[in-house]
């Protein structure tokens, strides 16, 4: 068994930040990350809205300077998924991860959360190269095209309405006749003369060679089929949190987020969550790593 000061699950944007203040306050601390450190931002082409870049910067290249700074101050990374964490009577908590075990006296989850996708053909392959979930991010490559968006509630709206300001049309594509999102949004798309509805209708297709040039829609009253012309598709079909590790043991809302207070704490003494793991997050990476930040201070007040 290793024994650390704090363990950090996830090594996205977050999870990379506390481990840098973490490290850098002399704990010890490891890092669990299953997938690709960086989280999300790591598979972004530029990244234009990251302070510090004013000529942007590549994702991957960005997500691995993260990881080299948190290193320089001794976080320890350990390339594998924490499977398992409880806490102990004693306060401290057990994570499990590849079959070795961790004792840490506080933790910080910063898993994220996955976007909802379509399923379709054409999502992964132009993923970063015209399909995206985040219009705040990617709207401003697309200025004068035209652009698609999918998905009925307040997210796709607003989302939809941001993009009015670079794209000169939007086409929403929804699968039923009626939205879910609040009237204001319902009022203000409506009244937006780049903003046009497209009901009864899912994208079955991506289609391009480089970018995305077309989608192959689908009626779902008549069954017919038609391809619209566009440069991007905006998904905006929800997002599923990655709080397996946290069900169980700490408050979660209704959509599976972690509930924290302001220093992001948990309701369990010790533990804290950040990033798009948590509620009401901002979703966005500078968001992301000031809650890594705020998270780590947090915990390092806790350990005392």
């Amino acid at each position: 068994m290793q024994n650390v000061d704090i363990a950090i699950v996830g090594g996205g944007g977050a999870g990379l930040t506390a481990a840098l203040y973490a490290a850098r306050a002399r704990r010890s601390t490891v890092v669990f990350e299953h997938k690709v450190t960086g989280g999300q931002i790591a598979t972004t082409d530029v990244v234009e809205n990251f302070p510090g870049f004013p000529n942007g910067v590549n994702g991957f290249d960005l997500a691995q300077l993260l990881v080299q700074q948190a290193e320089k101050f001794g976080a320890q990374l350990v390339y594998e998924g924490a499977t398992a964490l409880r806490r102990e009577p004693d306060g401290t908590f057990t994570l499990e991860a590849a079959g070795d075990t961790y004792r840490a006296r506080a933790v910080i989850v910063t898993a994220g959360a996955d976007y909802n996708r379509l399923g379709i053909p054409g999502e992964t392959e132009f993923t970063g190269r015209g399909v995206s979930w985040c219009a705040t991010c990617d709207a401003a490559f697309f200025k004068d095209q035209e652009v698609a968006v999918v998905g009925g509630g307040d997210a796709a709206l607003d989302e939809g309405l941001f993009l009015t300001r670079y794209a000169s049309k939007v086409h929403l594509i929804h699968r039923r006749d009626t939205l879910r999102a609040s009237r204001i949004l319902q009022e203000r798309a409506r009244a937006n003369p780049r903003f046009t509805f497209t009901w009864n209708t899912v994208v079955d297709r991506i289609i391009g060679t480089d970018q995305v040039e077309r989608l192959v829609l689908r009626n779902l009253e008549t069954g017919a089929t038609s391809e619209l012309p566009v440069s991007a598709l905006f998904i905006f079909i929800g997002q599923t949190p990655n709080s397996g590790l946290l069900r169980g043991l700490a408050d979660l809302d209704a959509g599976g987020h972690a509930i924290v207070d302001l220093s992001m704490r948990t309701s369990v003494p010790g533990l804290f969550a950040a990033g798009d793991l948590r509620t009401n997050a901002a979703r966005q990476l500078i968001a992301a790593c000031g809650d890594g930040a705020t998270a780590a201070i947090a915990a390092e007040h806790w350990l005392g």
